[in-house]
């Protein structure tokens, strides 16, 4: 009991240190655990905003795709690739065709949809503005019948895993497409074919090679 006693200042001593130590440290990381709960909180918030705007912008879109669907109808060859709209208001549509689509009827079909829109009051005071065009080479094939059009094209693959192919499409069918890849250089040089599903793309961009 006497030995306890006299250990008891010390005991004492460790313990209030071992506290002071311990609060220390945990002063030391509370700045960075109250910045890394704010970032979550950043994070979740514009989660929830995106998740907000896109639930108010799914009908427009379809109203849109809906009114331009109706407006192409008369050109079987033309067809609707996609519609998007930025938080700004900005409507990019884009039309593609078996052959192609000309600026004019690009113009044309651009006057026609905005009218429409304008009229309808879908976006009030008018606060909106509209593109139509054609997919250009930076946007990446969407629809089967962009990949139709463009056989014999040379066309850069990324697949799910992450892995790239770059070679001429030369075959599509409903389920997958063929791509011939011309590796090495003179008599080493040989082509590899490559058949790739289509439910294994993550994106097809076309490329242009002279």
């Amino acid at each position: 009991m006497t030995r306890l006693l006299l250990n008891l200042p010390e005991l004492l001593y460790r313990f209030i240190n071992h506290a002071v130590f311990c609060y220390s440290n945990l002063a030391g990381i509370l700045p960075y655990l109250t910045f890394a709960s704010e970032i979550d909180e950043r994070r979740e918030r514009g989660r929830s905003l995106l998740l907000l705007y896109s639930m108010n912008t799914d009908p427009q879109i379809k109203a849109i795709e809906q009114r331009i669907t109706e407006l192409i109808s008369a050109e079987p060859e033309l067809f609707l690739v996609e519609v998007k709209i930025k938080p700004t208001n900005n409507i990019k549509v884009y039309i593609d065709g078996d052959q192609g689509v000309s600026i004019e009827k690009l113009v044309s079909y651009n006057r026609k949809l905005y009218k429409q829109i304008e009229e309808e009051g879908m976006y009030p005071n008018g606060d909106f503005s509209l593109e139509v065009s054609s997919p250009g080479l930076d946007e990446p094939l969407k629809m089967h019948r962009q990949y139709q059009k463009n056989i014999g094209r040379f066309a850069e693959i990324i697949d799910k895993e992450g892995q790239k192919r770059e070679g001429k499409l030369v075959g599509v069918d409903e389920n997958e497409i063929i791509v011939e890849e011309t590796k090495g250089k003179g008599k080493k040089q040989e082509v590899v074919t490559h058949t790739v599903p289509f439910e294994q793309i993550k994106s097809t961009k076309i490329q242009i090679k002279f």
